[in-house]
């Protein structure tokens, strides 16, 4: 059996979208995750990349990648984790299942925004993304 595959998407994909994908890759068996931005910074937060390492799931594997990257790739669900991407979210090449869970941006703020955010995401959309692949 293959796993279930998901992107997480935001607008810059240098942090939400980036903790999300580490933390469903290190945490849920059976899920391979992917992020992208609908218009990426380039790079990954050093803030964002910090928590990880302290958490032991970074990976360097991990960058910001535009939409186009991924587009072709047939996900299982697709995951909009800030408002604008949400917004703007466009047609997948076949249809896949969408949810939107929203979590504030800690870019430009202090290094325990990033902490808060890390706990808030994997508390809040591992269970959404398991609730989801199950359906």
């Amino acid at each position: 059996m293959t796993n279930k595959k998901v992107l997480v998407m935001c607008t810059g994909n240098s942090c939400r979208s980036i903790i999300g994908e580490a933390l469903i890759n290190a945490k849920l068996d059976g899920v391979d995750a992917l992020s992208c931005g609908v218009a990426p910074s380039g790079k990954v937060n050093l803030n964002a990349k910090k928590v990880l390492e302290q958490n032991n799931i970074w990976n360097d594997n991990y960058y910001s990648k535009h939409l186009d990257e991924v587009i072709d790739i047939e996900f299982d669900l697709v995951i909009t984790v800030c408002d604008h991407a949400h917004e703007t979210c466009p047609m997948f090449p076949k249809p896949v299942k969408k949810i939107h869970v929203s979590f504030e941006d800690p870019d430009g703020k202090e290094f325990d925004a990033f902490m808060d955010t890390y706990k808030e995401i994997e508390d809040i959309l591992l269970e959404k993304v398991k609730d989801a692949l199950s359906k």
